[in-house]
C-alpha cells in the first residue's frame, strides 16, 4: 500500500478517505512471539497540504500470541488510532522530529503500521483457563501453582526417612504376638 505524491495532490480540496484491508504478516519477522496476525482493517483519512501530508489512521485486527502459562494460542484484538505526518520539504522536516520524511515520490506507511502494532504487543497474555490450571508439563519444562508445588515438596519430604531411624520404622512392621 503506497501512494504517490502526485496521486495524493488530487485531494487538496478535501480529505481522501481510507478504507482498506492490509496484510501485515511481515510484523511476525520482527517479533517472533507473534504467531499470527489477521488481515488489518485500515480506515481513516488523508489531508494534503502545500508542504506536508497528514494521515489519521485507525487500525483494527487480531494477533495470536502464546499464553505465558500454558503456551496455548491467545487471540489478542487490537484497535489503534494514530495521526502521522509526512513531508518532502527540508524546512518542515527540520522543524519537527515527528514528521516522517518522504523519499522519492512515494508515501509508504507500512513501516509505521508495523511499529504501531509492535507497540501494542503486551509483555504477557493469558488464556481463559490459565487461572484454573494447577499443573502442566512438557519436554524440558513444568508448571505448578505455589500450592501444588508446596504440597509436592511436603509429600517428598514425608517419604524420606532419616537413615538413623530406619531400624525404628521396621520395629513396628514386625509381628510380635
Amino acid at each position: 500500500m503506497k501512494w504517490s505524491i502526485h496521486q495524493l495532490r488530487k485531494f487538496r480540496q478535501g480529505a481522501m478517505p481510507l478504507d482498506e484491508v492490509v496484510d501485515l504478516g511481515s510484523v511476525r519477522e520482527r517479533n517472533p512471539e507473534i504467531r499470527a496476525i489477521s488481515p488489518v482493517q485500515l480506515t481513516g483519512s488523508c489531508t494534503v497540504g502545500s508542504k506536508k501530508i497528514s494521515f489519521h489512521f485507525h487500525l483494527e485486527g487480531s494477533l495470536t500470541l502464546p499464553c505465558a502459562r500454558t503456551w496455548e494460542d491467545v487471540h489478542f484484538p487490537f484497535s489503534i488510532e494514530s495521526d502521522e505526518q509526512y513531508s518532502w520539504d527540508e524546512d518542515v522536516l527540520a522543524q519537527d522530529d515527528e514528521i516522517h520524511p518522504i523519499t522519492g515520490d512515494v508515501v509508504d506507511p507500512m513501516p509505521i503500521f508495523e511499529e504501531l502494532i509492535l507497540l501494542e504487543v503486551p509483555l504477557q497474555v493469558y488464556c481463559d483457563d490459565a487461572d484454573t490450571m494447577t499443573e502442566a508439563s512438557g519436554t524440558g519444562w513444568s508448571y505448578a501453582t505455589d500450592e501444588e508445588y508446596n504440597l509436592q515438596l511436603t509429600e517428598e519430604q514425608d517419604k524420606k526417612t532419616d537413615p538413623r531411624l530406619a531400624g525404628l520404622a521396621r520395629f513396628f512392621e514386625s509381628d510380635n504376638d
